[in-house]
């Protein structure tokens, strides 16, 4: 975005595009020409104002004293499209904008870009202008990062570090791939467990059902649910007919339709409210089609197919944004964009290397990490790149990630810590300057088959699965925590 001081100046390409009402909005100095229907659908200040019927309603120039001038720019760029990394100036007047101007699109990007450098920041600001979406996910970070900053917590009120300390914090999960359990006796190998930090062992959090499968099946967490979509019985390739999720405040299981195509080897995707099925394979065939399952509905439909049919397809999301990687040959693979709003993959970018193709994708930050197979296509070695979303440049990660004890085919992001594991040996690595340094090794996971890692968010009186029994119901607990969590957020209204 330009700004010129004292002058009239377009916002960005869709002010500029004919047929559409343009408002001159002044700031501090600075006159930004913008599209009135962008601010009416997206702020609620504009539409209340252009709707009163006041005399601001007619005219093609109005002043705004409430915000500042960096806060203005940021919301301009991101209702344009923008997805602008912030500096701490930037991020306190984008905060005071979304509060005083009431932009969803703006506070959702402020979550999309919360870090260990910012969170502190993002936190306090959040509260003193009572963004409370935003003072929330901050305080979830924080809390996911609460021995690194416990230092820095002491110098907030009270009240605020008693926020952070009453949430749950993520737990690193794993489940191995199992068919379908024919026994009416519980097998406790066809678990879903988690890594308990403190003593450093994974312990069974809950028993998969026994009509699901997670061999090649699609795996994914969504607003702290866990969904099993897909998946095959046995070596037929049978493929299971229902989707299963798993809810940990409620220690429950439930099923869900199945996608309109049976498929196994699928990449399933959680984002926005919404799963994506991703390609996978059927009757020994690739297949090219994605599914969307929107949870609000419970329905399945289709949406923009692969750029080329794949199974097992590479997936993250960074900043709010689907991303895959497809293997081209050649040493070539592609990174394409999903976006929603356009039904679109869309080329982000292509990393050439030699006989190499990507296994797993990393995000964290505005950064995504591409774990490849070593030299001579040693699946027990293997090396990364860095792509910079923000910068579109990739970076070349020294040294090689894995050794005899443990693999990176799998991975999840916990704020600046990365966890992954094989049967042996559970590490966690601290990213710091585009390396990865070692951190710690926990017990490993002991289980045949592959592996699927992700992050969820558990109950704090969760109790390993021979324990449960004795326990009290988990939906009256989390109900307790919800109750407290609603007292904290009254104490820091009346800050």
């Amino acid at each position: 975005m330009r700004i010129y001081c004292d002058e009239v100046m377009e916002s960005g390409c869709p002010a500029r595009q004919p047929g559409q009402r343009k408002l001159r909005v002044r700031v501090h100095g600075h006159c930004f020409v913008v599209n009135k229907d962008l601010l009416a659908q997206n702020c609620e200040y504009f539409r209340a104002l252009f709707q009163s019927g006041m005399k601001e309603c007619q005219e093609d120039e109005i002043c705004l004293r409430c915000v500042g001038l960096l806060g203005f720019q940021v919301m301009m760029q991101v209702l344009e499209g923008g997805r602008p990394m912030l500096n701490c100036d930037q991020i306190v007047e984008a905060i005071e904008c979304a509060a005083f101007l009431q932009v969803p699109s703006l506070t959702k990007h402020l979550i999309n870009v919360i870090n260990s450098e910012n969170c502190l920041l993002m936190f306090h600001t959040a509260s003193t202008f009572g963004v409370w979406d935003l003072f929330h996910n901050s305080a979830l970070f924080i809390q996911d990062i609460y021995s690194d900053l416990k230092d820095d917590l002491c110098t907030l009120p009270k009240t605020l570090t008693d926020y952070v300390e009453a949430l749950i914090p993520a737990s690193y999960m794993a489940v191995c791939s199992h068919s379908p359990s024919s026994d009416e006796l519980e097998n406790f190998q066809r678990t879903v467990s988690y890594l308990d930090e403190e003593l450093k062992e994974w312990k069974a959090l809950t028993q998969l059902p026994s009509s699901a499968s997670t061999t090649m099946a699609g795996v994914a967490v969504l607003d702290n649910k866990l969904y099993i979509v897909g998946g095959v019985h046995d070596v037929s390739k049978n493929i299971v007919q229902s989707g299963f999720c798993y809810n940990p405040l409620t220690n429950s299981w439930s099923t869900i339709c199945r996608p309109n195509q049976l498929r196994y080897n699928l990449t399933l995707v959680g984002h926005d409210g919404c799963l994506y099925a991703l390609g996978g394979e059927c009757d020994h065939k690739e297949l090219s089609s994605v599914e969307r399952y929107r949870v609000a509905n419970g329905h399945w439909s289709y949406v923009s197919q692969l750029p080329r049919q794949s199974a097992s397809v590479v997936s993250a999301v960074a900043l709010d944004r689907i991303f895959i990687c497809l293997w081209k040959g050649r040493g070539a693979s592609d990174i394409f964009e999903y976006s929603p709003e356009k039904d679109q993959w869309i080329l982000e970018t292509t990393l050439v290397r030699d006989q190499s193709y990507g296994l797993c994708m990393v995000p964290h930050k505005d950064n995504l990490y591409l774990m490849r197979n070593g030299p001579c296509n040693d699946f027990l070695l293997c090396v990364m790149d860095c792509y910079n979303v923000s910068s579109r440049q990739w970076t070349a990660m020294p040294g090689q990630y894995v050794n005899s004890k443990g693999s990176l085919f799998t991975a999840a992001v916990k704020g600046d810590s990365v966890f992954t594991l094989s049967r042996k040996v559970t590490t966690e690595y601290t990213i710091e300057d585009y390396k990865w340094k070692r951190k710690r090794e926990m017990t490993g996971f002991g289980r045949i088959g592959s592996i699927y890692t992700f992050l969820m968010r558990l109950p704090k009186t969760t109790l390993p699965l021979a324990e449960r029994s004795a326990a009290s119901a988990p939906g009256q607990r989390s109900g307790n925590i919800d109750g407290h969590r609603r007292h904290l957020v009254r104490c820091v209204d009346n800050l």
